[in-house]
C-alpha cells in the first residue's frame, strides 16, 4: 500500500479527532472536574457509542478475525459472559461509585481498608493498563509500521513515539470530556470500516448475501458452543465466567473504563449506558467472527493454508514465509499477491483497514493514558495537594505516562510472541485479580482486615496462580485453566482477605 496514502488518510483523520479535540475544550481551559469526570454532562449514548471503539481496540480488530481458526466462534461464549458482567457492573459497582461520588474508583478502597488498600488497588491498576495498553497498541504499531513507517524509512522506536506523541496531543487538553467525543467518533469510524469489510472481501469472492451466509455458516469454523469437554479452554462455563469476571474487572474495576460512566449526567443514565454498551458488543463481535471465516475461506482459495492448516504467504518461487493468525488480516488488506503483481482486494479495503485501526487504537490508547493521569493524581499524588490539582502538574503527569507507554511498547515488540489477545486476558488474569478480590470482599462483608498485610496478599496471589497454572494438567487429572483462572486469582485474594481479619 502506498505510504502517501496511508499518510494522507491518518492526517485527515486527526484532523477530525483535533477538530473535535478542539470543540469540546473551546470556552475554558480545562479544569480538574472536566479532565476526571467530564463536568459529569456527557450523554449516555454517546459513552455507550465510545466505550465500544474503547474496549475493541486494535487487539479486537486484528486477532479476533484470526482466532477462528484455532477456537472457531466459541469466543461468542465469552462475549456473552462480556453481557452478563456488564449488567453486575450497571447494577453493583455503579451505584456504589455514584453514592460515594468519585473521580478515581480505587478511593472506595481506602474507605473501606484503609491507605495501604487504596493504594495497592491504584498500583495494580496502573500496573494492569500500562501492560494491557502496551500489547494493545504493540500490534497497532506494529500495522502501522508495515503500511506506513517502513516505507517513510522510520525505525520502529520512533513510529512508537510518533504514535504516543498524538495520542498526548489530543488527550491532554480535554481529558475525559474531550475523549468522550473523539472515542464516538473513532467508534463510528470503526463500524463503518468493519461494514465495508464485509461486502469488499465477499464481493472479491464472488458472494451474493445468500452464498456469504451459507460460506460463514457451513464453515467449520462457524461452531459457537462447546459443552463436551471441561478440559477444553474453549469449554462453555469457562469461556463463560470467564468472559464475565473479565468484564467485572477490565471494565467495572478499571478507572479508564469507569471515568467514562461517572462522565454520565446521573447513575440512571451511567447504567442506560452500561446495558446498552453491554448488548451493542455482540453483534459487533459476531461480525469480527464472521469477519475472520471469510479471510480464511479465501486465504484457502489463494492457496496459503497446508493441508495441515499451516498458514503462509502466497506461495512466490515455490516457498512462502509463515504467517501467524493476527496477520492474516493485515496481509490480505493491504499486501500484493506475488503472483499476479495486484493487490488481494480492492484499494478501498486498504483505506477502510486503516482508518478502522487507528480509529481502534488511538481510542483506546487516549482513554488509557487519561485513566492514568487521573489514578496518579488523585490516588498517589493527594496527600501533597488537593485533589483540584493545577494544570502545570496534570501536563507532566500526563507526559510522562504517555513516555511510560511509548518504552513499554517498545519492550513488548522485543519480547513478543503468541496470540496477542491471548496475551491481553492473560495479563488481567494476573493484574486483575486481586482487583476483583479486594472490591467484592469489601462489597459482600462487613469483615475489618488487618489493612498493613493487604499489599503482600494481593502480591502473593498472583504467584499462587502462576503456580496453579503451570501444573494444573498434572494436579487435576488434565484439567487445563483457561480464563478462568481471573475468578482463582479473585477468590484466594477474597480468601488471604479473610485470613488476616483484626
Amino acid at each position: 500500500m502506498n505510504s502517501i496514502l496511508v499518510l494522507s488518510i491518518i492526517a485527515l483523520y486527526f484532523c477530525m479527532v483535533f477538530g473535535v479535540s478542539w470543540w469540546t475544550t473551546r470556552r475554558k481551559d480545562t479544569d480538574s472536574q472536566s479532565f476526571y469526570r467530564g463536568d459529569r454532562k456527557s450523554p449516555w449514548w454517546v459513552v455507550a457509542i465510545a466505550m465500544i471503539g474503547t474496549s475493541i481496540s486494535g487487539v479486537t480488530y486484528v486477532s479476533v478475525p484470526g482466532m477462528v481458526a484455532g477456537s472457531s466462534m466459541g469466543y461468542l461464549q465469552m462475549v456473552l459472559g462480556f453481557v452478563a458482567g456488564y449488567f453486575a457492573v450497571a447494577y453493583i459497582l455503579l451505584p456504589l461509585y455514584y453514592r460515594l461520588g468519585l473521580s478515581s474508583i480505587y478511593v472506595y478502597l481506602e474507605q473501606r481498608y484503609g491507605q495501604s488498600a487504596h493504594r495497592t488497588g491504584a498500583a495494580f491498576f496502573l500496573l494492569s493498563k500500562f501492560l494491557g495498553c502496551a500489547v494493545r497498541m504493540y500490534l497497532t504499531a506494529v500495522v502501522l509500521q508495515l503500511v506506513l513507517f517502513e516505507g517513510l524509512g522510520m525505525p520502529f522506536g520512533l513510529s512508537v513515539a510518533c504514535i504516543m506523541l498524538i495520542v498526548w496531543l489530543y488527550s491532554f487538553r480535554g481529558g475525559v470530556k474531550t475523549l468522550v467525543w473523539t472515542d464516538l467518533l473513532q467508534t463510528l469510524c470503526l463500524l463503518a470500516a468493519m461494514v465495508g469489510f464485509v461486502v469488499c472481501v465477499s464481493g472479491a469472492m464472488g458472494l451474493d448475501a445468500s452464498s456469504l451466509f451459507s460460506t460463514i455458516t457451513e464453515s467449520p469454523m462457524s461452531r459457537i458452543w462447546f459443552f463436551d469437554d471441561a478440559n477444553d479452554t474453549r469449554y462453555f462455563w469457562k469461556q463463560f465466567l470467564g468472559g464475565m469476571f473479565t468484564t467485572i474487572a477490565m471494565t467495572g474495576l478499571d478507572q479508564d473504563m469507569m471515568q467514562k460512566n461517572l462522565s454520565c449526567k446521573s447513575l440512571k443514565e451511567a447504567q442506560k449506558n452500561m446495558v446498552s454498551y453491554g448488548f451493542g458488543f455482540l453483534p459487533v463481535n459476531l461480525v469480527f467472527l464472521a469477519l475472520g471465516i471469510l479471510l480464511y475461506t479465501y486465504a484457502g482459495q489463494l492457496g496459503m493454508i497446508d493441508a495441515d492448516g499451516t498458514l503462509h504467504e502466497v506461495m512466490a518461487n515455490g516457498s512462502a514465509a509463515p504467517l501467524k493468525s493476527d496477520e492474516l488480516f493485515p496481509y490480505l488488506a493491504t499486501g500484493i499477491n506475488p503472483l499476479t503483481g495486484t493487490s488481494f482486494l480492492p484499494l478501498i479495503v486498504s483505506i477502510l483497514f486503516v482508518l478502522g485501526l487507528i480509529a481502534a487504537a488511538f481510542s483506546s490508547a487516549g482513554s488509557a493514558v487519561t485513566a492514568l493521569t487521573t489514578s496518579v493524581m488523585v490516588d498517589f499524588m493527594r496527600p501533597l495537594a488537593s485533589e483540584e490539582q493545577p494544570r502545570q502538574r496534570r501536563f507532566w503527569v500526563h507526559l510522562v505516562n504517555s513516555v511510560l507507554m511509548g518504552v513499554m511498547i517498545y519492550l513488548f515488540h522485543l519480547l513478543a510472541s503468541g496470540s496477542v489477545i491471548n496475551a491481553v486476558y492473560v495479563v488481567a488474569s494476573y493484574t486483575y485479580g486481586p482487583l476483583i478480590g479486594l472490591f467484592f470482599f469489601g462489597l459482600f462483608t462487613r469483615v475489618k482486615v488487618r489493612d498493613g498485610i493487604i499489599p503482600v496478599i494481593c502480591l502473593l496471589s498472583p504467584v499462587l496462580c502462576f503456580i496453579l497454572d503451570q501444573n494444573s494438567e498434572a494436579w487435576f487429572n488434565g484439567y487445563k485453566i483457561g480464563y478462568e483462572l481471573l475468578l482463582i486469582n479473585g477468590g484466594i485474594t477474597a480468601l488471604g482477605l479473610f485470613l488476616a481479619k483484626k
